[in-house]
């Protein structure tokens, strides 16, 4: 008996198989190998036996295998390092069809082999022609002396012979949770799927356990045919079919292009499909499941809250295992969890309603439910206290006015907030002309809508409406302030400085204003931050008016029992008139704040360039 192409004995005798790695394939096949070495020159595996029929026997799987090893360090070679994003997850799912995937190609393969001496020089052919080498296995007969249909008895007691030392190797290797023996198998199917998972994970051996499993069970379907079973040859579909869904990252740019969007939406929105996409990669919108969305909420819990040096640009797995490494470092709170997850959530919503879904799928929502519970009370109002100590500030006293401040939104943005209730980007967004007089009543009304292309923002639609200004407000010359600001011009930004098209200073401004109430003021509650305005004017709201849907109205809520999310601002006055907002909003009041040493805006001439607390 001759022996196949490949064969060497060693000094003792013993043969061994080896092959030689092209020097173009050298780099990628020790990267495919997971080599300590650069390069890969040979491919060698001893064959255990000094009997030239045995290691013919033996080699055949074994040069399979060196096959396959080069072919995926061509398929390495040809696709670009950063072509997909690295994973470190897979679904039930996408483990499911790959592992179907191994078993079909598995039965495919060997159905094609029992075709005959045709099909034969057909493989051969195929395979020089795209791997530019021949086949090495698994042939131990010349293709010439087989029959033109099938395969010979030789062949057939061959193979017998083979898949018995086959099976029995892999049913021990499955017995150990051995995947090194699949792994070729595993990593054609990632390629296949266009997965780029990362080995040191859990999905990894997961996947491994699946695939060997799957190869298991498809030698022994081979078995079967080889004892005249009639064994089907599944469909062989590598691409999975979730696939036919818009992916995350397609579904945030058209989120993104519908419509012009806060600035500070856009980047915490974009911010957490980013470090989804750093855990999950760019998942077709089907493809997500609550595991993701579970395994993601896991990685969040993780994050440090302080990060600095190179936790600044760390991804999610990076900032997650820190947080597993350092298990007393303080952790972001829950409700920063739960806002990246609901960002997610509504990027995919958005991605299911607007057709990035083929309406014939099923598609649930994975990230219902999976939100952590929080602390009640996360904002609370300010006490009368707290408003004495910070309206006897120098900046409203004195108006020593801080850079950071930005100006006259330093010292009106805090009074406005206290007596009509809105939010900072509320303010941020209004126009002198947004000030109009109620013919009637001469009450000044301040309009608060919505101008998507000047880039006023609401947070709701129940947040249209019209606030007049509280008396206190004008005695302390807010309505002069205006006047000057008109002008400028009738459409003048109230407040330039924080403007809208001052894209960061709202945000600027909002990060000054907590650094100063704590280190300046002296209000140390974290839970105490300028939303807590709005709070105390809804509270002093509820001692003016017993009307829960006339309060609803002027702060812009929506409640479940009222209806008033269907006003809007002309709607307000045409319901309750400008007479019964004034009433309401002139009884606004604060127990035990007394407002005596705040400085008139009107009667002072501030310079530009004096002194600044910082």
């Amino acid at each position: 008996m001759r022996a196949l192409m490949g064969l060497i004995k060693d000094r003792h005798g013993t043969y061994y198989a080896q092959k030689r790695v092209p020097d173009r394939l050298q780099e990628a096949v020790a990267l495919v190998l997971k080599a300590d070495r650069p390069r890969q020159v040979f491919l060698k595996r001893s064959l255990g036996t000094k009997v030239l029929k045995d290691a013919n026997t033996r080699a055949k799987p074994v040069l399979m295998e060196f096959d396959r090893t080069l072919s995926a360090a061509e398929a390495l070679l040809k696709r670009p390092s950063q072509a997909k994003p690295l994973r470190t997850s897979l679904n039930d799912a996408e483990i499911k069809r790959m592992a179907e995937y191994v078993y079909a190609k598995a039965l495919a393969w060997d159905e094609r082999t029992r075709y005959g001496r045709d099909e034969l020089k057909r493989i051969e052919d195929e395979h020089e022609r795209l791997e530019g080498r021949p086949l090495s296995g698994p042939w131990a007969f010349p293709y010439e002396t087989q029959p033109a249909h099938g395969i010979s008895p030789a062949q057939l007691s061959d193979r017998r012979q083979q898949l018995d030392e086959d099976l029995r190797d892999m049913r021990e290797r499955l017995a150990l949770g051995d995947i090194s023996a699949v792994q070729d198998h595993i990593e054609d199917a990632l390629d296949a799927f266009d997965i780029k998972l990362d080995r040191q994970g859990t999905a990894y051996p997961k996947l491994g356990i699946e695939v060997l499993r799957a190869y298991v069970r498809a030698l022994q379907a081979i078995g079967q045919r080889n004892e005249g079973e009639p064994v089907p040859t599944p469909r062989l579909t590598a691409a999975p079919s979730v696939a036919a869904s818009g992916t995350l990252k397609e579904a945030i740019e058209g989120w993104k292009k519908e419509r012009d969007r806060p600035e500070g939406t856009v980047h915490e929105y974009g911010r957490a499909i980013e470090m989804f996409i750093q855990l999950h990669g760019n998942l077709p919108l089907l493809d997500i499941r609550r595991s993701h969305a579970r395994t993601f909420r896991e990685a969040l819990q993780m994050v440090p809250r302080m990060r600095r040096g190179a936790l600044l640009k760390a991804s999610l797995p990076e900032l997650s295992e820190y947080g597993r490494k350092h298990p007393d470092a303080a952790r972001v709170s829950a409700g920063t969890v739960n806002k990246q997850l609901g960002a997610v959530q509504a990027i995919a919503g958005w991605g299911y309603h607007n057709g990035l879904v083929p309406e014939d799928a099923t598609w649930s929502d994975p990230f219902s439910e999976m939100r952590l519970e929080e602390e009640q009370s996360q904002r609370a109002p300010f006490d009368a206290g707290d408003l004495q100590t910070i309206f006897n500030a120098p900046l409203f006293t004195q108006h020593k006015v801080p850079a950071a401040a930005k100006g006259d939104a330093g010292i009106w943005l805090p009074l406005l907030a206290l007596f009509a209730g809105a939010r900072q980007a509320e303010y941020a967004g209004l126009r002198v002309s947004d000030f109009r007089k109620d013919v009637d009543t001469g009450a000044m009304l301040m309009w608060f809508t919505r101008d998507r292309k000047a880039g006023r923002r609401l947070k709701t639609k129940t947040s249209e409406r019209v606030v007049p200004v509280h008396p206190q407000l004008v005695a302390l010359g807010f309505l002069d302030y205006v006047a000057a600001r008109r002008n400028d011009d009738e459409q003048a930004w109230l407040f330039p400085t924080v403007a809208p098209d001052q894209k960061g200073a709202l945000r600027a401004w909002s990060k000054w204003w907590g650094r100063y109430l704590r280190t300046h003021v002296g209000v140390k509650d974290t839970n105490k931050v300028f939303h807590s305005f709005r709070h105390g004017f809804q509270d002093a709201l509820r001692r003016t008016t017993p009307d829960e849907e006339l309060r609803d109205a002027l702060t812009g809520r929506s409640s479940g029992k009222s209806v008033s999310r269907t006003y809007g601002a002309k709607a307000m006055l045409e319901r309750w008139g400008a007479r019964a907002l004034k009433g309401a909003v002139d009884k606004i009041s604060y127990p035990g704040l007394d407002l005596s040493r705040v400085r008139p805006l009107r009667a002072v001439r501030r310079t530009r360039g004096a002194r600044a607390t910082k």
